[in-house]
């Protein structure tokens, strides 16, 4: 499988490009702005992008969805609880000092335990709720790899004071739905370096 990071933004995010060696379908996660070096990731392994998946929607995760959904022609993919958060990109952003663009309205929904197929490759949605009430995990299971947005870090978690945020919610989203997964699960963060379950079940200073 062809799994790619692009580091994009102001606040350097995290946008994954995945994509299946076979059929070269693919899916971009996050595309939270320079959006010109994504679509040149997804030209260098010549993929066709399936579907553009946003995590969460706190501004720096979803700040390049018009740009990519125009140039990709895919359909945008979001948690319902956060598909109001596309909207306010440039309100919030103004807040932060971050000139941005609001995001175009959400094709689909993302559920919890649903099924995302590229190719020969699928991952499944885990609805995590805490960091924002819609944010969600992608598990790939075969890989042994999860994407956990702003959930989970190297040795730390998403903040909850945000608005929609709750600690005890993010705790025990991590707990019952990341934490159940084997040692072995590679983990890839929204901002910052990877680490993997075991270890952050062993070590991560709020658990």
């Amino acid at each position: 499988m062809i799994f790619d990071a692009v580091v994009v933004g102001p606040l350097s995010v995290n946008c994954f490009i995945l994509g299946c060696e076979e059929t070269r379908e693919g899916v971009v996660v996050d595309p939270g702005g320079d959006v010109e070096r994504i679509i040149q990731t997804v030209r260098r392994h010549g993929l066709t992008i399936r579907y553009i998946i946003n995590t969460h929607g706190h501004f720096d995760h979803v700040g390049g969805n018009r740009e990519a959904v125009a140039t990709f022609k895919a359909p945008l993919l979001i948690h319902r609880e956060d598909a109001h958060l596309l909207g306010l990109v440039a309100e919030v952003g103004r807040m932060y000092g971050i000139q941005g663009e609001n995001s175009p309205e959400a094709d689909g929904f993302l559920t919890d335990g649903m099924e995302i197929e590229f190719g020969t490759h699928r991952m499944k949605v885990l609805h995590t709720p805490g960091h924002t009430q819609g944010g969600c995990c992608l598990y790939l299971a075969e890989e042994s790899k999860i994407i956990t947005g702003d959930t989970l870090f190297a040795d730390s978690i998403g903040r909850s004071d945000l608005p929609g945020g709750s600690h005890d919610q993010l705790l025990a989203s991590i707990q019952a739905k990341l934490f159940t997964l084997p040692d072995d699960v590679t983990a890839y963060p929204g901002h910052g370096p990877e680490t993997s379950i075991g270890h952050e079940k062993r070590h991560n200073p709020y658990f």
